[in-house]
This record gives structure tokens, C-alpha cells and sequence, in this order.
């Protein structure tokens, strides 16, 4: 039960994360100061570090998968 409890809210953070990352025309993040380009790396801080929390969510939410499926299988 806490698995797709977490499974659920894991899907709903990366829905929102990856609707604040900048596409071609811009997103959510340039309200979060995403807009704002860094003369050294061609991104900013905040895109940078918001890229590295939606890979460290999905992969959270694909274990999430992974383990609800064992326990499907090995339980019934």
C-alpha cells in the first residue's frame, strides 16, 4: 500500500517537474528565474539543478514500478 501511495505522489512530482523545465518556447521555470542564461554553460543554475531532481525522481518513481511488480507477482 505505501508503494503505490508513493508510486502516486512520485507521478505527480515528475508531472509538475517536467512541466517546469524550459522547452523551445520557454516555461514554467522562467518564472523561477530559468530565463536567465549563464555566460559559462549556456543554462543556468536552476535548470541544472532542476534536470538533476526530475532524474533523481524518475528514477525514484521507476523503482517505485519496480518493486510494486515484484510484489504483484510474488504475491499473488
Amino acid at each position: 500500500m505505501g508503494f503505490s501511495i508513493a508510486l502516486i505522489v512520485f507521478s505527480l512530482l515528475l508531472m509538475l517537474l517536467v512541466l517546469m523545465h524550459k522547452g523551445k518556447g520557454g516555461g514554467l521555470s522562467d518564472m523561477f528565474g530559468g530565463g536567465m542564461q549563464s555566460s559559462v554553460g549556456g543554462s543556468s543554475v536552476a535548470e541544472r539543478n532542476l534536470d538533476r531532481i526530475t532524474i533523481v525522481v524518475g528514477l525514484m518513481w521507476f523503482a517505485c514500478i519496480v518493486v510494486l511488480a515484484l510484489l504483484m507477482k510474488l504475491g499473488g
